[in-house]
């Protein structure tokens, strides 16, 4: 009908209330986005659709995701969006997992405790062919020295429908030699995101590394690789 007001989308409503949280004009927004201001107020504005790409590099500029602009499951486990067709699984090699695993990050430590297993989120990083993290002498993951523990860690890019996951199984041990400690602790990242005095480094020496990436093919295409 003519001069209606066109219904505003799902995506423009939560990029515009983004855009506010974040306390950015659409003119910031598109220069983050590399886009024209005119083309942010019609995606808040309109029943707009915009492609994958831009969409990846709105998020970017809003520091969120594709998944929570699209379809506002930001806050949801991972693995919500639906799948695709062709998926196919690859086994990584072990230097292809301590690629991927990176320098530092957050993963997950199987632990035995009194109550029976857990899985516990832990602040991570890679140092000298271990896994360590800092905890306290009082917390759950302390359990994990002197015993075999199993620790991953995994990325989902739920826009593209792939990732990874790489595990580790290995005994763990307590750091207490100075020297090591203090390498540790300057080759951290800041604090542990629960940091409540975890002055406690436990390492995990490995002896099987695996992992598994997802890797997507378009019909008869090669498969798109995650980074």
């Amino acid at each position: 009908m003519s001069g209606a007001e066109h219904p505003r989308s799902g995506i423009g409503r939560r990029v515009a209330a983004r855009r506010v949280q974040l306390g950015l004009s659409r003119e910031e927004v598109a220069l983050r986005a590399g886009s024209a201001p005119g083309y942010i107020q019609y995606l808040e504005e309109q029943a707009a659709t915009p492609g994958t790409g831009f969409l990846l590099r709105l998020a970017e500029a809003l520091e969120t995701t594709a998944v929570a602009l699209a379809d506002g499951t930001g806050g949801l486990p991972p693995g919500v969006g639906r799948g695709i067709l062709h998926p196919e699984l690859v086994e990584l090699s072990p230097a292809q997992c301590w690629t991927l695993l990176g320098t530092h990050g957050v993963g997950r430590v199987a632990v035995t405790t009194r109550e029976g297993p857990a899985i516990l989120p832990v602040n991570y990083l890679v140092a000298r062919g271990e896994v360590a993290f800092r905890t306290s002498s009082e917390a759950l993951p302390a359990g994990a020295e002197g015993t075999e523990v199993a620790f991953e860690a995994d990325h989902i890019d739920e826009a593209f429908s792939r990732g990874w996951s790489v595990l580790l199984v290995g005994e763990a041990h307590a750091v207490t030699e100075p020297g090591a400690v203090r390498e540790l602790a300057e080759r951290a990242h800041g604090t542990p995101w629960a940091d409540d005095g975890r002055d406690l480094w436990v390492a995990l020496t490995p002896h099987r590394v695996g992992g598994r990436r997802l890797e997507v093919r378009h019909g008869d295409d090669e498969p798109v690789r995650d980074a």
